[in-house]
């Protein structure tokens, strides 16, 4: 994953293996409960435990969530530009997202992936977050931006 801003953009691109999960029920857009699913996410953290959580996923759904404290949601399903394309066992995906979204005093981030049901479910992290059950709303565990 990559991500840079671009003028008054938020420029966010996904290079990942496909692992062929259902796509959510729902056509692609801004699709509530995408980290159900096969999804890439990151997590940009500012001051004040503001952030923003970005949702990706490889048939076109994704999600953008604000969040005003640890999974205080403010603002859900902000539709943004995204486009999405399966080829052999990879996908990639590039979304823009308005700057203005970003956390004021961006600081630390997190970036995630997930895949696969029931106890084939594996969770993936940029920065390791330690315990049985993933949480990625563990703060304290993002790294630099």
């Amino acid at each position: 994953m990559r991500a840079r801003v671009e003028g008054g953009e938020l420029c966010v691109e996904v290079e990942a293996a496909f692992h062929a999960d259902p796509p959510p029920p729902a056509p692609p857009g801004p699709t509530d409960r995408l980290w159900e699913h096969e999804v890439v996410e990151l997590f940009l953290l500012g001051e004040g435990e503001r952030y923003l959580e970005i949702e990706l996923a490889p048939h076109g759904h994704h999600l953008v969530l604000c969040l005003g404290g640890r999974r205080r949601v403010e603002r859900r399903g902000m539709a943004i530009e995204y486009a999405a394309r399966r080829a052999g066992g990879r996908w990639s995906g590039r979304a823009l997202v308005p700057a203005a979204w970003l956390p004021r005093g961006l600081a630390r981030c997190n970036a995630y992936a997930a895949h696969g049901a029931g106890a084939a479910r594996r969770h993936l992290a940029a920065f390791p977050i330690p315990g049985p059950e993933p949480d990625f709303h563990r703060l304290e565990r993002f790294g630099p931006w």
